[in-house]
């Protein structure tokens, strides 16, 4: 009876061992998208137009970084 027990006890540890390590991963995952997320649109802003561009081409892109901005 005490190896069945044995025994049991250590499938408990996986399941548990396993189902933490799942969640771990997940929230791991979610973080990771949102900080990805923050990045870009934090390099969206630091984006300024060029000199050497047109004008009707650096309004574009003020309103692109406008949008952005927006978070739209």
């Amino acid at each position: 009876m005490e190896i069945n027990n044995q025994i049991a006890l250590t499938v408990i540890k996986w399941v548990i061992v396993i189902f933490v390590a799942g969640i771990i991963g997940q929230f791991g995952k979610s973080l990771t998208l949102h900080i990805l997320d923050w990045w870009k649109k934090r390099k969206a802003k630091t984006v300024k137009p060029s000199k050497k561009l047109s004008k009707l081409e650096k309004k574009r892109q003020k309103a692109e970084i406008k949008r952005l901005k927006k978070g739209k």
